[in-house]
């Protein structure tokens, strides 16, 4: 199954890096939204998928048995989804604002 995911995470790579090296903010957009997902997932798949056992210490226990989840990636993942959804954010306010005021979605034309 981890073979599965990895090529998931490639083919979320090579998405992204294709629609950021495109010229139109819009699907530059589209690219930085995939690739942090790609990271996200590159992240929550390396650190093991584990299906029915809760990261969860029960009381009079100082450590998870093993076989256990990792609280540790997924309190990563969940940060990193919180500060993509900021830049996210920030970037479509700025795509907003271009494309009002400039009347531009190209990359060229913004250089002039």
């Amino acid at each position: 199954m981890e073979w599965f995911w990895a090529i998931i995470v490639g083919a979320l790579f090579a998405t992204a890096i294709f629609q950021l090296l495109r010229r139109n903010l819009a699907k530059l957009a589209i690219g930085l939204i995939l690739l942090s997902n790609a990271a996200n997932l590159l992240i929550f798949s390396s650190a093991g998928l584990t299906r029915g056992k809760p990261p969860m210490v029960p009381e009079g226990v100082e450590t998870l048995a093993a076989g256990h989840a990792d609280p540790l990636p997924q309190a990563l993942i969940l940060t990193a989804i919180v500060i993509s959804f900021g830049v996210i954010a920030f970037f479509l306010a700025l795509l907003r604002l271009a494309s009002q005021r400039l009347g531009i979605t190209d990359l060229e034309e913004l250089k002039e």
